[in-house]
């Protein structure tokens, strides 16, 4: 039978590309698995992570086959983000992609008696051909699921096919109130001595179903009666186990837990499952915790996994990339829809390896994950027209989502449009279902233009299943104030934020999906924003997971079934002013007031309970209690506020933005733009300006001020950035820019004469 071996205690690393070793190097630092050379600078603030190729080693023994012919592979759940993996100085494996599985047979390279060298190359290096390249998050390099060994006979289900585990199992409910399991597995080196033995069995341990077919014959289906659907508040599973018998004896066995499950999307239905309308509204999640990189647990895994599901949340998007099988398998146990994408993010490369690599990685994706109920979603690319548009770039995402279906027809496809995407474009109608990523009222525009965009869209095709991706903006536990605004990165914009867009996606059930931007602040090297660099801090949870902000209980109020009351406003903690305003958060009908034992008012309101109270002198006990809930904080009334609440740069960027159009002098900032022969001006892009000193001084400091983003070549997102023109920063920024912004640029660029 097969073994699996866990081989993550005793390797040894080293941060240097020390070359090959020919023994286990004692002088190598000892770590165990799993690992990330990133765990702290990839979000450390320190401006950048190391990008290196490294080695890590160990030894192990041949395990011991009970039959003759018997093989052992090599497991690696994941390497960042390319692998060259040796035993005892000879090549097994190489793999680009940092976040799928793949395996080697490494039988003959190991020795009977005593100890094999396995060595492994990780490279997190920037390779041409490899997605991702250019994305706002941390490509963590390392070891960072662990490695295993399996040890099989000489027959066995297939191990070399993209990672998968040999096994596909399609449930189909049917008019009966019963279900159609449809089996496919596959044997290596079987014959007509073979056969496989399937067995279904319930959450209970009971078996439902089964049936037997020779091993040559991959397919096989099975009825169980009376089948208990899969669904978001019932997420009922079946063990599915192929068993390969020989005579009387087994020699390999795999398994799955599979769901029983419907659904579909309706562009004015949104999504149903089990044929009931169901609003998905959730999350967007990266694999990243603070100071362990992405080298997480199951138990980390399985702890955002239940963060989550105490928000209310019924749906993740799985950003950007093929995430651990331990959170597949958390998302199938608690009951959540999911959207799992490939690394096909902001910029195409024209290179067609680099389109083969979106290829094996989407192969990957579906082959390693095809047996997750919580899976209903695969998807093709995100913000991909960052980088422009081409027919290639159209043609390339055809075949991506051919791809999907033929691997797998049961599922729909999607895709995560950045903002600026046309209503009418080439890139609309080629998945089964869209997104956008929208940042009115953070990087540009106004939160209240969320709602008529999506209702405009809506209008102009009303043929497509419409979601919103991404949406967000930043919230720092440090940064409070009276008067909340855009780009303060204040605690209680971003609640007013999400207060706004609770009620927006509530009102709009036809929408098929929502993902918030993020739940989890996560490691971001390249940023530096908002006083706290090397991190997005979108979250609604901290990364450290110690903190749920303001915001994470908008949500719980919208989304939870359990009875909820949240106080806003604990850490801002210290209040100057004759009155001050106290926020609540209840699913509750209504909510009464405290200030020091003393009720200020009773209200009924939905969601959202807005008071205003006078503190009294030195520290106030408020409390809010809504039915038999109850929630209590301290605050004290102060002269003056801490100047910690407000983030310098707040004031410095409103006075720069001021101070700009006083540098344009008298243009006529409302006459049309002219765009002359060979000279610099807002339509060329990031990278074109860069070649002229002169130039890009003048589109570095505007859109430092437009969006405080510092972009400049080798800072920050500058390989995101830096196919983009001006022209289309500012249209992303939409109302936000002061008017005659763009064209005071343009006015200035002009003026240089291209070399």
């Amino acid at each position: 039978m097969r073994n699996l071996i866990h081989l993550n205690q005793d390797w040894r690393f080293i941060r240097k590309d020390a070359g090959l070793p020919e023994a286990l190097p004692e002088d190598w630092e000892k770590v165990d698995l799993p690992h990330s050379w990133n765990a702290v600078d990839g979000h450390d603030g320190n401006g950048s992570y190391d990008r290196g190729c490294y080695w890590y080693a160990k030894s192990f023994k041949t395990p011991k086959q009970p039959l003759a012919g018997g093989r052992v592979y090599v497991e690696f759940p994941a390497a960042g983000q390319q692998a060259h993996v040796y035993v005892n100085g000879k090549e097994a494996v190489y793999h680009e992609g940092g976040y799928s599985t793949f395996r080697a047979d490494i039988t003959d390279l190991c020795v009977e008696e005593g100890d094999n060298l396995l060595a492994v190359a990780c490279s997190n290096e920037n390779k041409s051909n490899v997605y991702p390249q250019a994305a706002d998050f941390t490509f963590y390099g390392g070891l960072y699921r662990g490695v295993n060994l399996i040890s099989v006979p000489a027959v066995h289900f297939d191990l070399d096919y993209y990672g998968g585990p040999g096994l596909q199992v399609t449930p189909k409910p049917c008019e009966c109130g019963g279900a159609a399991f449809e089996m496919f597995s596959w044997v290596t080196n079987g014959d007509e001595n073979f056969t496989v033995m399937y067995s279904v069995k319930d959450a209970q341990g009971r078996e439902v179903a089964s049936a037997v077919r020779p091993a040559d014959q991959t397919k096989v289906t099975v009825y169980v009666p009376d089948a208990v659907r899969w669904d978001i508040d019932n997420p009922y599973l079946y063990t599915v186990t192929a068993t390969l018998q020989r005579r009387n004896e087994a020699y390999d066995e795999v398994s799955a837990k599979v769901g029983v499950r419907s659904f579909s999307c309706d562009p004015d239905k949104g999504f149903v499952i089990n044929g009931v309308e169901t609003p998905l509204r959730g999350v967007s999640r990266h694999q990243d915790q603070l100071y362990k990189g992405n080298a997480l647990t199951r138990e980390d895994h399985y702890l955002d996994a239940k963060i989550i599901k105490e928000l209310g949340a019924n749906t993740i998007r799985l950003a950007h990339y093929q995430h651990s099988q331990d959170f597949y398998d958390a998302c199938d146990e608690l009951g959540f829809i999911i959207w799992a994408e490939i690394p096909f993010i902001s910029v195409m490369n024209a290179d067609p390896a680099a389109h083969q690599n979106c290829i094996s990685q989407m192969k990957e994706l579906i082959i390693q994950n095809y047996n997750h109920p919580s899976i209903c979603f695969w998807g093709v690319s995100n913000e991909i027209l960052i980088g422009g548009i081409s027919e290639q770039l159209v043609e390339n995402h055809k075949e991506l989502n051919a791809l999907c279906k033929e691997l797998d027809p049961t599922r729909l496809t999607t895709i995560a449009h950045v903002s600026m995407t046309p209503v009418e474009s080439p890139m609309h109608g080629i998945t089964d279902v869209e997104s956008y990523n929208h940042y009115f009222g953070w990087y540009g525009g106004k939160m209240e233009e969320n709602g008529p965009w999506l209702d405009e869209f809506h209008k102009v095709h009303p043929e497509i299943c419409l979601g919103l991706s991404e949406y967000g903006c930043e919230g720092i536990v440090t940064y409070h104030g009276p008067n909340p605004a855009c780009k303060d990165y204040s605690e209680e914009y971003q609640a007013l934020y999400h207060e706004h867009m609770a009620k927006v996606l509530d009102e709009r059930p036809w929408m098929w999906s929502s993902h918030v931007w993020n739940m989890f602040d996560f490691g971001c090297a390249a940023r530096n924003e908002g006083g706290v660099a090397g991190r997005n801090n979108k979250g609604l949870v901290t990364m450290d997971r110690r903190t749920k902000k303001d915001s994470y209980y908008v949500y719980q109020a919208y989304w939870s079934k359990a009875p909820m009351v949240h106080l806003c406003g604990r850490r801002y903690a210290q209040r100057a002013g004759e009155t001050t305003e106290i926020r609540v958060y209840s699913n509750q009908p209504a909510v009464a007031l405290y200030l020091n034992g003393k009720l200020v008012e009773e209200k009924t309101a939905e969601k959202v309970f807005v008071y205003t109270v006078a503190l009294e002198e030195g520290f106030n006990i408020v409390t809010a209690v809504a039915g038999n809930l109850k929630d209590s904080m301290t605050l004290e009334k102060v002269e003056k506020e801490p100047s910690i609440y407000v983030l310098p740069e707040v004031n410095e960027r409103a006075e720069g933005v001021a101070n700009w159009f006083k540098l344009a002098g008298d243009l006529d900032l409302e006459a049309p733009m002219e765009f002359p022969e060979g000279k610099y001006s807002v339509r060329d892009t990031m990278e074109e300006l860069s070649k002229c000193p002169e130039a890009f001084e003048i589109v570095h400091n505007a859109v430092k001020l437009a969006t405080n983003f510092d972009v400049a070549p080798g800072v920050g997102m500058w390989d995101m950035m830096k196919s983009m023109t001006p022209e289309k920063m500012c249209g992303m920024a939409g109302s936000a820019m002061p008017k005659g912004f763009l064209e005071s640029i343009n006015a200035k660029l002009v003026e240089i004469d291209k070399n």
